[in-house]
């Protein structure tokens, strides 16, 4: 939102440590003190408005973009730029009795006690997306004023498996594919869209989804959720935004061989013909929206850097893996350093994965060391160390990425990650390996051994991929770990009934309202028109 009212040219690294250092201080000591590294969506929703004035701010005085015309408050001026939903005196919330079953106040807001006892999540999906096709500002009025409840089921992590299942769903795709077939026509089908005044498009090439791997032309559905946020959050009008899914083929054999299958059956295009759709694709941008923002998505490692540095300068854009979990990332582990009491660059950690989310990550801790050291970034980034399939990345070994050289020390070579634990012996450990299980038993209880108080984000998405679970860092730490995921694990209930409820490093902020966990946990049983469900 920052980059629209500024028109901003580029989005560089400096930003986005501008804005983990300003959402990390923004954490009350009363949530860090209950296990949320970040704050609530209800703090949020206070802190939005000051958050991306400060932002543009920084914006402006970079001279990244420009302060409009008559600004002279920022605040105001956010505050006129987001979008609302139009009121029909419906109720804006349903409050929940701290009983089995939720009391509406307002029959008109039957949609949320809908949702509320159906079977499954990806019902939840699909009931939402009917919501957001058929009645717009039911939908974005559900989305806005119950962003903590509904969040999972129109992102991480259900829609991953929508992602998995889109060609077989009965829905109807919200945004544009882009194929071979449509070179030399892509500015003209852009300009045949419905909405004109396209201000975010979220991209992706389906290639890396989440944790999922190559779902081809499936991958529109992370485009659709995660163009969600900008309405959420940014209050970017909705009609401004288009996700878009550039279908170049998929090597996942189970959707070539699928008969519903909506994507070109083919494995994917590599190399010049791959670039020569991007490059055409970014240029019809630039001629169509000259000041338009552009999230790159989910993209393999094979592609995303080079994606990123082809484009970075030519277009406000930025790769959310490898730059905004970054962010968000530093963001989790400053508001972490003031729950240990320790200094950044004292901090040595080691990552599980060594792909474009965790590199990236390493890049802006190593980034945010050198402005707070004054140190070479060749020193800053001896601070992160990184494991990948082969074991500890370092300087003996040969044949490493291009990504990877920058954290490959000189330090000796451990086959795995409890040899490395071992080792280096980290105060942090974060998991971006998509290998569930992977902080192991014997992992979790060494970073206790060597910390007073471990710092463990298993950050991997969807939750069934994450490295570890909530309830499992707790146990294995003697209760010492400081803890974010991902994607939202529920609240932890200790043995001295204290309930300790878990950071999400995502770039949502998803934590659990007690009363709504206790209208989850029950079995009950509702009837409305002749429709039944039954839930737990």
């Amino acid at each position: 939102m920052a980059a629209l009212l500024t028109k901003c040219h580029q989005i560089t690294d400096d930003v986005f440590l501008e804005t983990a250092k300003v959402l990390a201080g923004l954490t009350p000591e009363s949530t860090l003190e209950a296990g949320m590294l970040f704050p609530t969506i209800s703090d949020m929703k206070a802190m939005v408005v000051p958050l991306i004035a400060g932002i543009a701010d920084f914006m402006v005085q970079s001279n990244l973009g420009k302060r409009p015309g008559g600004v002279t408050k920022w605040e105001d001026y956010v505050k006129s730029q987001m979008y609302q939903p139009k009121i029909y005196g419906r109720a804006l919330s349903v409050k929940v009795a701290p009983t089995p079953v939720p009391e509406v106040h307002h029959e008109d807001m039957q949609e949320l006690v809908m949702l509320r006892h159906m079977y499954t999540d990806i019902q939840r999906y699909l009931f939402l997306r009917y919501l957001q096709d058929t009645q717009s500002d039911t939908f974005w009025k559900l989305m806005i004023n119950n962003a903590q409840e509904l969040l999972p089921y129109v992102y991480t992590p259900t829609v991953g498996e929508a992602c998995e299942k889109y060609s077989n769903l009965p829905i109807k795709t919200r945004g544009l594919y882009f194929r071979e077939e449509d070179s030399g026509k892509i500015l003209e089908k852009l300009k045949a869209w419905r909405h004109q005044d396209i201000q975010v498009i979220v991209v992706t090439d389906g290639e890396r989804i989440l944790g999922l791997g190559d779902l081809g032309a499936g991958g529109m559905g992370i485009s659709e959720g995660k163009i969600i946020l900008y309405t959420v959050f940014g209050g970017v009008d909705p009609k401004r935004c288009l996700p878009v899914c550039i279908d170049v083929g998929t090597n996942t054999d189970r959707l070539l061989e699928d008969p519903e299958y909506i994507g070109l059956k083919q494995n994917r295009v590599r190399g010049e013909k791959y670039y020569a759709l991007l490059d055409e694709f970014v240029d019809a941008l630039k001629q169509w929206q000259p000041h338009l923002l552009l999230q790159f998505e989910d993209f393999g490692n094979t592609n995303a850097f080079q994606v990123l540095e082809r484009y970075q300068n030519q277009i406000c854009s930025f790769n959310d893996d490898i730059q905004g979990t970054a962010c968000i990332s530093l963001a989790g582990l400053l508001s972490a350093l003031r729950v240990t009491g320790k200094k950044l660059d004292e901090q040595r950690i080691l990552f599980l994965g060594a792909g474009e989310a965790g590199t990236g990550i390493g890049k802006l801790i190593a980034l945010a060391i050198v402005q707070k050291c004054g140190i070479p970034l060749e020193e800053a980034v001896k601070s992160c160390f990184y494991v990948d399939s082969k074991g500890l990345v370092c300087k003996s070994r040969s044949g490493l990425q291009h990504h990877k050289l920058l954290f490959a020390h000189d330090v000796p070579f451990q086959p795995d990650l409890l040899s490395a634990v071992k080792a280096l012996r980290p105060t942090i450990l974060v998991g971006v390996s998509t290998i569930t299980g992977a902080f192991s038993k014997e992992v979790l209880e060494a970073m206790r051994d060597y910390n007073e108080r471990p710092v463990v984000f298993p950050l991997s998405n969807p939750t069934s991929k994450a490295e570890c679970t909530f309830e499992e860092a707790y146990q294995h730490t003697g209760g010492t770990v400081v803890f974010a995921s991902g994607s939202p694990f529920p609240p932890f209930v200790t043995n001295d009934e204290r309930t300790l409820f878990p950071a999400q490093a995502n770039n949502a902020y998803i934590s659990f309202d007690k009363s709504l966990l206790l209208a989850a946990s029950a079995w009950i049983s509702f009837s409305f028109g002749d429709i039944r469900f039954k839930c737990k």
